[in-house]
């Protein structure tokens, strides 16, 4: 391979919170020719703006623009089609700068190759370019550990479920498992309240709301009025069996003071 190819670098940005970027990710941004990351058209991108401090003066960004939006169903054409398009597209952008010898990083929320589109990159160029991935923290663990619960011990099985799954797929998976994180929540938030009554797993369930940010908010999902969440939010459903009101109801307060 030719010693002139540049380098693809996926890099994990965390879940929110700046000082959760590692030192890697910190080093490999001060390195960068290009900074690539994905956005909604309009926005700046959470992925950016955790890293705005580690933008060094003269590198070459590059915005990479979802053409649409999750209001049309992932499995309709309108919706496969122009998403497809989009990362085809973007990909040979980035292959134009690393023809050029260009270290190009690409950001991603979380960990680049846990549900980040990132991957989408990573399978049309990582066999032809040399490739890094830097992992990140990622927002279920940085959720869990701004709760303060232990989501699983001893031998706990942990399941992570998409909130888009159905309703009757989600509660079969909540009933086969000691501790979940639901994730994809949003709109889905109704379904997987029904899905966790189902289940049984309700009363211990947390709802997370922008994990790790300075404006998070954290509160048993039971007892959230209203069935509004934002694109960051998450459900944990810790797998712990003895009194789980009592230990939520502590960990709460922990979080509380953490906040």
């Amino acid at each position: 391979m030719s010693a002139t190819l540049g380098k693809l670098i996926g890099l994990g940005t965390g879940p929110g919170n700046p000082e959760l970027l590692t030192l890697k990710a910190a080093r490999y941004l001060a390195e960068a020719d290009v900074v690539a990351y994905f956005a909604k058209r309009g926005a700046k991108g959470n992925a950016r703006t955790i890293v705005d401090t580690h933008i060094r003066p003269g590198v070459i960004e590059l915005p990479m623009i979802y053409p649409v939006t999750t209001e049309i169903h992932k499995d309709h054409t309108d919706y496969i089609n122009p998403i497809n398009n989009f990362y085809e597209d973007i990909a040979r952008q980035v292959e134009d700068h690393l023809r050029a010898g260009h270290t190009v990083v690409v950001l991603s929320e979380g960990d680049p190759l846990f549900y980040g589109s990132y991957m989408h990159l990573h399978v049309r160029l990582a066999h032809r370019f040399p490739t890094e991935v830097v992992p990140g923290v990622t927002a279920m663990s940085g959720c869990w550990s701004a709760t303060g619960v232990p989501i699983v011990q001893g031998d706990d099985i942990l399941s992570i479920l998409p909130g888009t799954l159905s309703e009757d797929v989600l509660a079969r998976r909540l009933m086969d498992t000691d501790a979940a994180v639901i994730m994809k929540v949003g709109r889905n938030l109704p379904k997987i309240r029904r899905a966790l009554a189902a289940a049984g797993k309700l009363e211990r369930a947390i709802y997370v709301e922008r994990g790790t940010m300075a404006n998070m908010a954290i509160t048993p999902l039971a007892d959230k009025a209203d069935d509004v969440a934002p694109y960051f939010s998450i459900v944990l459903v810790p797998g712990w069996a003895a009194k789980p009101g009592e230990n939520l109801a502590a960990a709460l307060q922990m979080a509380e003071g953490l906040a």
